[in-house]
This record gives structure tokens, sequence and C-alpha cells, in this order.
């Protein structure tokens, strides 16, 4: 519970609380004060219980930190062999010749044979290279999209 509290936090606590409380009321308080956190503690486990009883023997082992999506799709992930595939089938998939492949179907352009070294299609611009800056004196083109 306390894990991320150094040493010399936890000595600043128990001098604030002994100057707050004072010496002679503060073991009443400490009392206290573990009373309720044990009491809600209780609290919360019987909650867990009773939900755990009303959703039935196949909830079992259901516990309320896969509510968490972050521990839900860890959980999920962990023991998962499509990922494999996943992965092999994303390595196998060239976006630059799909996209040049969309775009040469758009403007009704028969598909070129790719070049040697593995660049874009003769004939057809590399979405991807930078593009030269316009001259001082001409507007960039307008994006409709872009506003």
């Amino acid at each position: 519970m306390f894990s991320d509290i150094g040493a010399l936090e936890l000595v600043a606590l128990v001098v604030l609380a002994v100057l707050v409380f004072g010496p002679d009321k503060l073991p009443k308080v400490i009392q206290d004060v573990s009373r309720f956190i044990r009491k809600v503690r209780d609290f919360s486990d019987s909650a867990k219980e009773d939900i755990r009883s009303e959703l039935g023997p196949e909830f079992k082992d259901f516990e309320f930190e896969d509510l968490n999506p972050k521990t839900f799709l860890r959980k999920q992930m962990e023991g998962n062999e499509d990922l494999k595939e996943l992965k092999e089938l994303r390595g196998s998939f060239d976006l630059k010749k799909e996209m040049n492949d969309v775009a040469d179907a758009v403007h009704n352009r028969e598909t070129a044979p790719a070049a040697v070294n593995g660049s874009a299609a003769a004939g057809t611009p590399d979405l991807l290279k930078k593009q030269d800056k316009p001259d001082t004196g001409e507007r960039p083109p307008y994006d409709s999209d872009a506003t």
C-alpha cells in the first residue's frame, strides 16, 4: 500500500502526525484509522463476494482489476497464438505498393512493374518523398480537406 513512500517521507509524516495530534492522542488516532481501513477492506471484500455469487459459477475467477481496459487487453494478448499470424501478415503487406496501385486505379492507369530498387512504379510519383517547395511568388495548392 505504501510501497512508493521513502524513509524520509515516512519520518516526515510521523513528525507531522505528532505535531498535529500530539503524543497523547496519537495512539488512539492510529487505532481509529486502522479500524476504519479494516472496515473498508471488509466491506469491499464482501461486496466483491456478493457480486461473484450473483454472477454465477462461471465467473468465480473474475477479478475486478480486469475491468481496467489495459489489464484486460494484456491478459487477452499474453497467450494468444493468433498474434504470430497477424505479425506475419503485417510483414508481408507492402503499403507503398498498395497505395500506388490505388492511385493507378483512381487515375485509370495500367500498373507498371516496380523498379529494381523497390521504389515506386515508373511514371508514378512517390507520395512519401519530400516535395519541392513552390517559388515564393506561387501560392501553395489549396487542400479542401485540410480546412
